[in-house]
């Protein structure tokens, strides 16, 4: 049974945050909220997580796992990214975008993508989300929390506690976050592909 913490939305609970990095430094997977929509979540050494979420979502081998960072600091560690594409991304950063990217030797080879070598990387505009980054120092291996056969994502931490409890070690309830998963944007090749429109303006790589 899942470990329900009601968390306040901007001045998340000290304890509870602790709480929940304690499930996942014990390889515990959350579902927990961003600000787009909610996602699973895990370690990025949690091998049985990522298994996990893969079985949950119904995900092939080609799914783009997201590492969500606290800051640019933390995210250059995991991709590579020039000085110009780095001026690009911190002025649509933080929000509501998946950056694909060229994936450096501390990302595990099994969550690259097979082909291309990349990962997605955000870093969210949620307070309590970079309670928890903060908190676990380091990224938080995520997939958006949608079911599969299912076109909009659950909202509510309540409803998802009742649909998951015995698939996620703990939800994280903060209040309704919305149903729109992030835009994802490629720059794996020359120019940028949007593969996906979501909460951030598209707009600004078109």
């Amino acid at each position: 049974m899942a470990k329900y913490f009601d968390v306040h939305p901007d001045n998340p609970q000290p304890r509870m945050i602790r709480q929940t990095v304690d499930l996942l430094h014990a390889d515990g997977l959350i579902a927990y909220p961003t600000d787009s929509c909610y996602a699973l979540g895990c370690r990025l050494g949690n091998k049985e997580g990522i298994d996990r979420i893969r079985e949950i979502r119904h995900l092939g081998d080609d799914h783009h796992f997201t590492l969500v960072c606290r800051d640019f600091a933390q995210f250059g560690q995991f991709v590579h990214v020039n000085n110009a594409l780095f001026r690009t991304l911190k002025a649509a950063t933080p929000g509501g975008y998946t950056f694909i990217l060229p994936a450096t030797k501390e990302v595990p080879r099994r969550l690259l993508h097979p082909r291309k070598k990349t990962v997605g990387v955000r870093i969210p505009d949620h307070v309590v989300t970079q309670a928890l980054l903060t908190e676990l120092g380091e990224p938080l291996l995520s997939s958006t929390l949608l079911l599969p056969d299912e076109t909009e994502a659950m909202t509510q931490g309540w409803e998802i506690k009742e649909r998951l409890d015995h698939v996620v070690d703990a939800v994280i309830d903060s209040g309704e976050c919305g149903d729109e998963p992030t835009t994802v944007v490629d720059f794996s090749q020359n120019e940028p592909e949007i593969l996906r429109r979501g909460t951030g303006d598209p707009s600004l790589f078109e």
